[in-house]
């Protein structure tokens, strides 16, 4: 990691996290800090608990052990008035976009406004309109419902929900699975410009290489139930069977010719 993030108090600060799903332990005693702009991807094997570490950082799954520190605060000891701050701060896209399919696109973006904010009708308007332009969709996808929209667009009318309240922290939960590869490195283009504009700080699990390499300032791989991480000629190093032939295989020289190409 570089010495611009490590000169930063960290936005994130996870220490001896152990996370759990129906009695198994899925990630044991992790610890990390997540910096100001950087973008940490999470990858690992299926079942690995990718997810679930995620779900556990904003406290939809409780730790089994360790604590974690959001802006500086300890997240156990918030009560539900202070996760309603929290949740202020951050932004989620869930798989799939996780769009309430009765409502349209802009509608889904005012759900967080509606939450937290009390704003006129017409003002939460101009703010999904503004979101639907941001994540480049046309601007009639506000008056669509989900099942209108290709997979492409629902994940990015989720990210414009994600960034409604304008979060520091952005967490992404596999935001290019199912997309043809051509989307995919459009979504993480997006990604990678709307963190430098908009000075997010990304936490993102993923499996995909294409997206590590384009945008990830460190990898976080699950394996054994730890957290190996660093970046990712650190990562790429390390002599673990399943690190070796996820970076190094087939799919991994061609993630690497492909950035090869593009300069």
């Amino acid at each position: 990691m570089s010495s611009a993030f490590e000169a930063t108090n960290p936005v994130l600060r996870v220490r001896g996290l152990t996370t759990r799903i129906a009695g198994r332990i899925l990630v044991r005693d992790a610890s990390f800090d997540l910096h100001p702009g950087e973008v940490l991807g999470v990858v690992g094997a299926s079942g690995s608990g990718k997810s679930v570490l995620l779900r556990t950082i904003i406290g939809l799954v409780p730790a089994a052990a360790g604590t974690i520190e959001l802006f500086g605060e300890d997240l156990a000891q918030a009560g539900h008035i202070d996760l309603r701050r929290f949740g202020m701060r951050w932004g989620v896209l869930f798989q799939d976009g996780a769009l309430f399919s009765s409502l349209t696109v802009a509608e889904n973006i005012m759900v967080p406004l509606r939450e937290q904010l009390d704003l006129p009708p017409a003002l939460m308007g101009e703010i999904a309109a503004l979101k639907i332009a941001l994540v480049g969709l046309p601007a009639d996808t506000g008056r669509k419902f989900p099942a209108a929209l290709s997979g492409g667009m629902r994940k990015r009318a989720g990210l414009a929900r994600a960034l409604a309240l304008d979060p520091k922290l952005l967490f992404l939960d596999e935001p290019t699975s199912g997309l043809d590869p051509i989307a995919a490195a459009d979504f993480d283009r997006l990604v990678r410009d709307l963190k430098e504009s908009l000075n997010l700080t990304v936490f993102m699990v993923t499996h995909d290489l294409d997206s590590l390499i384009a945008i990830c300032d460190r990898v976080a791989v699950i394996v054994d139930e730890r957290l190996v991480i660093g970046s990712l000629a650190e990562v790429v190093a390390n002599p673990h069977p399943w690190i070796q032939a996820y970076f190094r295989g087939p799919r991994g020289r061609a993630a690497r010719v492909a950035e090869a190409v593009t300069g």
